[in-house]
């Protein structure tokens, strides 16, 4: 289910973070281990929308991607071989005036 909302209705996929920081660049994603769970109607929102601030979307795909990497680790899903990010400390946040 989208890890903001809770919503499972078929439009969850798997959001990358939009941050440098996390390998994102022009043309070019970030990894997925970057990835949060989020509906459609939140992943636009964090992309591209127009109802929160950038800071605002910056902290929904934080929160989001920390549930999402707890909740594959708690199911066993992680993929074995893969570095689990950090879940405990928040991610680093860029704050933008």
């Amino acid at each position: 289910p989208c890890q903001h909302c809770g919503i499972d209705d078929g439009t969850v996929v798997g959001a990358h973070s939009n941050s440098a920081e996390h390998g994102k660049g022009r043309g070019i994603k970030a990894s997925d281990i970057y990835a949060a769970s989020l509906c459609a109607k939140h992943h636009y929102e964090v992309d591209q929308g127009r109802t929160m601030s950038r800071n605002e979307r910056v902290q929904v795909w934080t929160d989001a991607h920390l549930k999402t990497v707890a909740e594959l680790v708690r199911l066993g899903l992680w993929p074995k071989g893969i570095p689990v990010p950090e879940t405990k400390q928040p991610l680093a946040l860029v704050e933008y005036a």
